[in-house]
């Protein structure tokens, strides 16, 4: 039986929340990606609305797992100062949540120290986010007295990667992250891995042809230290480091794009060196794919398949897999990344992140003047049920008032 967490009932949604659990009662193997289909109509009009809702999407197990220690730790610690070296996870609510009840942030999502590190005492609670945290910031705060692991957080599926990584670097390989560079776990994982092996952070594709390019030996050496300056480990050596590797991910990416970046490099090695000796120069990793993420962006590939007049996606701007989502989504359709219901300006307005400008934007005539409305809807790892209900509840009033 899988194990349930105590998340706070608040964050759950009278509707959607009911709904993964009649799913789950169903469908208790994972099967059917078909998406929930609800549908309302105006007492008063011939205005109706239905909603396709993703088989799976919101809270994983690793984000429940993190919202259940913090808010033990609070409970657990009334007249103590609690930190967390991070946000907790990429929801601007859940943060704020904890922030309300007293927890600090130790520093930004981008590394930036909030809090003198030196102004902390051995009687302070730290916790560290499902991110994880680097080697180096638990050594800090260790020296200082402090005991950063003993409320630890961190993703189990986080883990798993670093545990494979030292795997492979016992074995002489090196690592190449599938990753972006800048964020909370990438940084956490290569700070970890690089303890066993040379590192190597690729963000995309692109960035994997390159690094393969150098293998092949068409792109010269001060070419990939260009290219790659701020992605390796110290004291990479491309020649050598490149000769045996295998593939890990931060789990938040798109699980379809880790794949192929990694057989990619396979196939690289495999023209290189050919089938019999393969194994020697290119690890299977496969199994560091977190499944929380890979079903949710399968369900989304289900759900863009179905017709509708525009998608939502909610979730943290700066939530990597929600970023994915609508990826996913607006290859097929009008998308709306949006983080709340607050959102939805109006029946003419709706404000959302733009993927492709990095900026929060508005659109206008958004939301379609036509008597039947169909909407594709998902939502982030680490986005309440509750959010969802509200954005449900906020497009239904929006529709059939009109």
């Amino acid at each position: 039986m899988a194990r349930s967490f105590n998340v706070p009932d608040f964050y759950k949604g009278s509707l959607v929340t009911d709904i993964k659990l009649k799913r789950q009662e169903q469908d208790p193997k994972k099967k059917d990606l078909a998406p929930s289909s609800l549908f309302f109509n105006s007492s008063v009009k011939s205005t109706s609305l239905k909603i396709n809702l993703a088989r799976h999407f919101g809270f994983c197990f690793g984000v429940e797992n993190a919202i259940e220690t913090a808010y033990r730790v609070v409970k657990e610690n009334p007249e103590k100062r609690i930190f967390l070296i991070s946000e907790m996870i990429h929801n601007p609510r859940v943060n704020k949540d904890l922030n309300e009840l007293g927890v600090r942030f130790l520093s930004t999502t981008a590394g930036e120290r909030l809090i003198d590190f030196k102004t902390l005492t051995p009687e302070d609670i730290i916790i560290v986010p499902a991110f994880g945290a680097t080697i180096e910031i638990v050594n800090e705060l260790e020296s200082l007295g402090l005991d950063p692991l003993r409320n630890n957080a961190t993703c189990p599926f986080v883990e798993k990667v670093w545990k494979r990584s030292k795997e492979l670097g016992k074995r002489g390989f090196s690592i190449i992250i599938h990753g972006k560079v800048s964020h909370e776990e990438t940084k956490a994982t290569l700070s970890n891995a690089r303890q066993y092996s040379p590192c190597l952070i690729v963000q995309d594709l692109a960035e994997a042809k390159a690094a393969s390019e150098f293998i092949k030996g068409n792109i010269s050496e001060e070419e990939f230290h260009n290219k790659f300056a701020n992605r390796i480990s110290e004291g990479f050596n491309p020649k050598l480091d490149l000769l045996r590797i295998g593939v890990v991910n931060q789990t938040t990416m798109l699980a379809s794009d880790t794949l192929e970046i990694a057989s990619m490099f396979k196939n690289t090695m495999l023209d290189i060196y050919g089938e019999n000796k393969l194994n020697e120069h290119f690890a299977d990793t496969r199994d560091t794919l977190c499944y929380a993420t890979y079903e949710n962006q399968t369900a989304v590939s289900a759900l863009r398949e179905i017709e509708a007049d525009f998608a939502i996606v909610v979730g943290g701007y700066k939530s990597s897999n929600s970023s994915h989502l609508v990826e996913l989504l607006e290859e097929k359709m009008p998308t709306y990344f949006i983080q709340d219901a607050e959102e939805i300006i109006s029946k003419d307005d709706i404000r959302h992140f733009n993927l492709s400008t990095h900026a929060i934007e508005i659109k206008d005539n958004w939301l379609p003047i036509k008597d039947k409305i169909t909407v594709n809807i998902t939502s982030g790892a680490s986005c309440p049920d509750k959010i969802v209900d509200e954005v449900i509840e906020r497009i239904k009033e929006l529709t059939l008032s009109r």
